[in-house]
């Protein structure tokens, strides 16, 4: 009877496939994110999902819309170690369903034992090979060797083995001993499996652990030999009479070793290569690997139905689990101890079948009635509660009615304190934090729950399951409406520009300014031009190196030479180097057989000013408390501190104490704190962390001293040491908070409405902030300076708008929004209008005049008292002298020297100590003083 016909698939670019056969296998490029193909092996053809594969009549169900594939890996998928060869891949027992559209092209995968010119394979196209497993469970790998190759196994388990499977899959150190001859116990001569066997070091037979006497209950550690009894007796015996040869033994030859492997081995011909490839290989259930390893007993691999998957060391035994003794009998048992497993020990969780229909139809009305929110109706957590709740109702006679969902606590039987039958909603920024982690660490979740902090590993898996299905679902709702609108659920809604010969979304037809050349080999000509991945100089790749790159993850970047005139600085060009020379040395190519290094590789931080996402050295990381923000947004030059080492304010002053150790912002509301209790720092997920010293040595929230216009910086490039606090106005600390109606602390008016509130209460609230770029006005320009932001040009203005006004028209660039010179929006408006006049006067001084200022501003008077008790005769009065001199002390230094009035009309002179010295009263009374000692 003649065999069927294969069952074969024709490809897009024309190629038939059949199980079995090797294939490229990849989505769309937007969706694969630039990465190369995968590769894989057909195990079997489906029809469309909730299809069974064959109809009553055995025939295969149409049309065939999915297929099954056994994945490959290739080294650098499972390993950060790079590996020269780009055709050697690691098989694994691993299968998925994959759409029928996502297969490119066939290629051809073989064991190394079945490749005789290894050189040649590897020259031709799409042609790989593999001699070890890689388990994704066990994160291991294993060797690979033909099943014909097993000697060290009882005949009818090797015919069992060579007849079902191509291929064994077991441990390095196990491979020797399944490559042997047969090794048989000389004291039951059975077969000695190599896990159950011991090997004596002088006759070299083999004996089975129990045979020997006594019995050996594991085998000698690492390093120690071990001979049988005979062998043993001999040697004592050649000890005692004294025929002991001293000599060095000569290893011998392992039994059943391959022969060595002669150099220069001839090239085979073209016909001999195309029957290496396409010969035929034994599958078992679709697989042809079985694992036989260290853990394997030898008889369950004649069951059929037996797991062919690699298998680590049990947990079952002494070493893993408690040596409990026998429980005592019910007569002996205390009184106060429930017996385990009975009714008051268990927790029912439903018994919803066995209520008769109608109490189940009033238990589903019930559970309609609790909530109106369709999301929580088919969240799992909150349905296994309801059961819950419901079933005890019945169990204690109660109606259903009587069940209520308000408390989302309850106590389990087994704890001593009430639970949540469910997580806390997370926060935006723990949100924030939790994506962040992974991106930088994957599905790494120990490193994630680091990164996070603030919940614990339970509540951060569960996130994780719940993420990952939210990202599912957003995938399915644009599978589903690719599938509506006609077009190809696997194609991208962004590469409908694309060739319609191009069903992967990834050729490239319009060569955009500044990127017609490869950014691998920096040809310019090219028939087809491929998209390239990120991490390149130029976004396209030519026809040669997109492919290399798509089939073997290959290539071979040439490196930016840069010109010699540009990497020195002027005047340190060597004489007689021409200015545009040409060189005739070639520039090195460097190899890459891993990814480029891609720009999503570089870790990503989120500004929990902005809550976006930026580059390490960009957005910062204090190393102690984990603030993260812009490093414009907190006064910090990227290039001045290294990544990996900042420190914010707070904490660098723990250490130095350079200002005071409590933190409060002296503009905002005080805080009332326990004396006997720790001091409370900002947390480090809120802006409210960046904090700023003070002249006076206390602190000031960044958002406050910026958003305030009276505060100045003493150097406002990196914010610090921030003046004007007593130049307030009074109605500032007067006017109470709308927000936190509190009177104490400086408010600000919003810019939309009459609404005064403190700038920290604005931030907690979610108020918007910004800077609004308006229009110089001819008779201002000279006291508000212009500034350039993002091509606008005119004067700059803090802006801060309640979050009710939604359709305001104001144009708002955020705090953290960039320039085209790299600076901050806050950077460029701190620089303009925060700079304290530094160069023309000194810190006290400017101090000394803003107190005047509040005094005159008071009307106090004590400018013109009476000064003749303490002037000297013939010093200081009317100041006709060169330089003045203070009517007190009569010195004649003094950053500031104050005219008064003594009696009679004339005209003194103090200096500011002795001038501070006579106000000191007037300066306590004052009522904005709140402050004024620290500024």
């Amino acid at each position: 009877m003649p065999t069927p016909e294969p069952f074969k698939i024709t490809l897009k670019n024309g190629e038939e496939v059949k199980v079995n056969d090797h294939v490229y296998c990849s989505p769309s490029w937007g969706v694969r994110d630039g990465t190369p193909y995968s590769i894989a092996r057909i195990m079997e053809f489906l029809p469309a999902q909730g299809t069974p594969t064959f109809d009553k009549n055995g025939q295969r169900n149409e049309p065939i819309t999915r297929v099954r594939l056994a994945w490959y890996y290739r080294p650098s998928d499972v390993s950060d170690r790079t590996v020269a060869d780009c055709r050697l891949l690691l098989a694994a027992i691993y299968s998925e369903v994959c759409e029928l559209s996502q297969l490119r092209s066939k290629c051809f995968v073989h064991h190394r034992d079945r490749i005789s010119d290894l050189a040649g394979w590897k020259k031709r196209p799409d042609r790989f090979y593999f001699t070890r497993l890689f388990d994704p469970w066990l994160r291991k790998d294993f060797e690979v060797i033909p099943a014909t190759t097993v000697r060290n196994v009882p005949a009818h388990i090797r015919e069992v083995l060579v007849s079902r499977y191509e291929y064994i899959v077991a441990e390095r150190e196990v491979v020797p001993d399944l490559t042997d001859d047969l090794r048989l116990c000389e004291t039951c001569k059975k077969w000695c499996p190599p896990a159950e066997s011991l090997q004596c070091d002088r006759c070299k037979n083999f004996f089975h652990m129990e045979c020997v006497t006594p019995p050996m209950l594991s085998k000698p550690s690492r390093g120690y030999g071990w001979t049988c009894a005979p062998c043993s007796r001999a040697h004592e015996e050649e000890v005692e009479g004294h025929d002991v040869r001293h000599h060095t033994p000569v290893a011998p030859k392992p039994k059943g070793a391959p022969a060595a492997r002669g150099r220069g081995r001839p090239r085979k011909d073209r016909v001999l290569a195309e029957k290496e490839e396409n010969v035929e290989i034994k599958h078992f259930k679709m697989w042809p690997f079985r694992y036989f390893g260290l853990y394997t007993f030898a008889e369950d691999t004649l069951d059929p139905d037996d797991l062919i998957f690699p298998r680590a060391a049990t947990r079952v035994g002494p070493k893993y689990q408690a040596s409990v003794p026998a429980a005592p009998g019910t007569a002996d048992r205390p009184p106060e101890i429930e017996e385990r497993g009975g009714d008051d020990t268990l927790e029912v969780l439903s018994l919803v079948n066995e209520m008769s229909p109608e109490e189940v139809e009033a238990l589903e009305k019930q559970k309609q009635l609790l909530t109106r929110n369709e999301v929580l109706r088919s969240s799992v957590d909150w349905l296994t509660e309801v059961t819950f709740r419901l079933t005890d109702a019945w169990l204690n006679k109660r109606d259903f009615s009587t069940v209520s969902m308000r408390s989302p606590m309850r106590l389990r039987k087994w704890a001593k304190n009430e639970t949540r039958y469910t997580d806390k909603e997370w926060t935006q920024n723990e949100v924030a934090a939790f994506e962040d982690a992974i991106q930088m660490h994957g599905a790494e979740l120990r490193a994630v729950r680091e990164e996070v902090g603030s919940r614990p590993m339970p509540e951060v898996v569960r996130f994780y399951g719940h993420w990952k299905n939210s990202k599912l679902k957003e995938e399915n709702i644009r599978i589903r409406a690719a599938r509506a609108s006609g077009r190809d659920e696997n194609v991208d809604v962004t590469m409908q520009e694309n060739t319609p010969d191009d069903d992967e979304g990834s050729i490239v037809t319009e060569l955009k300014k500044g990127h017609n050349s490869c950014g691998a080999c920096r040809t310019r000509e090219s028939e087809t031009w491929w998209k390239a991945p990120k991490g390149l100089p130029t976004n396209v790749l030519c026809d040669h190196c997109g492919l290399s790159w798509r089939k073997y993850a290959d290539l071979n970047v040439r490196p930016i030479r840069e010109d010699p005139v540009t990497k020195t600085k002027a005047g340190d060009k060597r004489e007689g180097t021409p200015l545009n020379g040409h060189t005739n040395k070639r520039a090195k190519t460097a190899s890459s057989q891993a990814t480029p290094p891609p720009a999503p590789t570089v870790p990503q931080l989120r500004c929990v000013a902005c809550q976006r996402n930026g580059p390490v050295g960009k957005v910062l990381r204090c190393k102690q408390c984990q603030f993260r923000v812009h490093a414009g947004a907190c006064g910090v030059t990227p290039d001045s501190v290294a990544n990996d080492s900042w420190v914010c304010d707070l904490c660098q002053n723990e250490k130095n104490l350079e200002a005071s150790l409590i933190p409060d912002c002296l503009l905002c509301p005080r805080m009332r704190r326990d004396p006997k209790k720790k001091l409370i720092y900002p947390p480090p997920d809120t802006y409210l962390r960046a904090c700023k010293p003070t002249e006076g040595q206390a602190w000031v929230h960044v958002l406050c001293s910026v958003f305030i216009p009276e505060i100045t910086f003493s150097d406002a490039t990196h914010l610090r040491l921030v003046e004007g606090i007593s130049a307030i106005p009074q109605y500032r600390w007067q006017n109470h908070c709308t927000l936190c109606n509190r009177e104490d602390g400086a408010v600000i008016q919003c810019s939309e409405c009459p609404a005064e509130y403190h700038v920290s209460c604005a931030w907690k609230y979610g108020h918007k902030f910004g800077f609004e770029m308006q229009q110089a006005k001819s008779s201002r320009r000279e006291a508000h300076p212009t500034v350039e932001f993002k091509g606008t040009t005119g004067v700059m203005v803090p802006s801060v708008i309640c979050k009710g006004h939604v359709g305001h028209k104001r144009q708002l660039h955020d705090i953290c929004e960039m320039s085209e010179s790299g600076e901050t929006a806050l950077q460029v408006y701190c620089k303009t209008y925060k700079q304290a006049q530094t160069s023309e006067t000194h810190g006290l001084l400017r101090k000394a005049r803003r107190l005047d200022k509040i005094l005159e501003a008071n009307g106090d008077t004590s400018s013109t008292t009476s000064l003749d008790d303490n002037i000297l005769p013939g010093t200081g009065v009317g100041g006709g002298g060169a330089d003045p001199q203070c009517c007190r002390c009569r010195t004649e230094f003094s950053p500031f020297f104050h005219e008064v009035t003594v009696q009679g009309g004339a005209k003194a002179w103090l200096c500011h100590k002795c001038h501070a010295e006579t106000r000191s009263a007037a300066y306590q009374q004052h009522p904005a003083m709140i402050g004024i000692g620290a500024a």
